[in-house]
């Protein structure tokens, strides 16, 4: 079974755009990351999820309940931590997460417990007492009370501090674990690259590309940083596959997408003093993926 299942899910706001045939396959388990820019649609994909927006056409589904038409039994089962939190400032931290925890029937119990140690919160202080950081902590304890079947996160690392983000991951990760499926919206790069199972990229409503990191950057991309003997004229590379090539004062630097030793065969012509070939970050296959769909788009 998915745990999230989508086909053609468009929604416009009236002539605007929100997302455009959004074909989506989320396993039971993994944990996903869904990457863009703001505007791009991540926040629409997500309230379409929980109910809380209606397609324009297309469908979804959460663990084969329709997102159109089972929105309270689709809340019971996810869990969600907002990109900006705002509660009742008059509660205590404990009084507002007894009173979310009234909405699943449950009590709270030593798993409570666990979320709030691990993340050092204070239980007695006012909610209007705390800063942001702290909010995002309460949001992550109120999601996962009842133990939902999915966590959707919608930029959790934002106002959290390093250490925080590294408790934050120990949790999910424990979480994931035990068999929570995680959906994990974000534009941190690097949160997604060391967190996330599979990604999908979203430019302008649509998804453009969809796979595993490891494939993702291995089998695409890889960064060549090379530097000539002094004196050397410079040179141009005729190898195709050669992508986004600059030159600095400490050599020349360039993405390549293609066989490694037949860059090597051209490259071993060259006065070369020194070579570096490198996997590149998410960051730079994500660039690369953006600029490479806009060309074709313009074309």
């Amino acid at each position: 079974m998915y745990a999230i299942e989508t086909e053609g899910l468009t929604k416009y706001y009236g002539k605007d755009r929100g997302i455009i045939d959004l074909n989506l396959k989320v396993n039971e388990g993994e944990i996903f990351g869904f990457i863009g820019p703001n505007g791009s649609g991540k926040t629409t994909t997500i309230r379409l999820f929980l109910s809380l927006l209606f397609p324009t056409s297309g469908s979804g589904k959460i663990f084969n309940y329709d997102i159109a038409k089972d929105g309270p039994r689709i809340k019971k089962i996810v869990g969600f931590i907002p990109t900006e939190v705002n509660y009742y400032e008059t509660m205590t931290v404990k009084e507002l997460i007894e009173y979310s925890a009234r909405f699943y029937k449950i009590s709270l119990d030593h798993h409570f417990y666990q979320l709030v140690d691990a993340l050092d919160l204070d239980l007695s202080r006012k909610i209007v007492e705390l800063s942001m950081g702290n909010k995002k902590k309460v949001a992550v304890v109120q999601s996962l009370i009842h133990k939902p079947r999915l966590l959707i996160l919608d930029e959790p690392t934002s106002g959290l501090d390093p250490l925080i983000q590294n408790h934050l991951f120990d949790i999910l990760n424990e979480q994931n674990e035990k068999g929570t499926t995680i959906f994990f919206s974000s534009h941190v790069l690097s949160d997604v690259e060391k967190f996330c199972h599979r990604i999908a990229f979203i430019k302008d409503g649509r998804i453009i590309i969809e796979d595993d990191i490891h494939s993702l950057k291995e089998k695409l991309l890889s960064r060549i940083t090379f530097r000539l003997k002094e004196g050397t004229d410079e040179t141009t590379l005729r190898s195709p596959g050669v992508i986004s090539l600059e030159k600095t004062k400490d050599g020349t630097s360039f993405l390549y997408q293609g066989e490694i030793p037949l860059l090597l065969k051209e490259l071993s012509q060259l006065p070369i003093e020194k070579i570096t070939i490198t996997e590149p970050d998410l960051e730079e296959v994500f660039m690369h993926y953006y600029e490479s769909h806009s060309r074709r788009e313009k074309n």
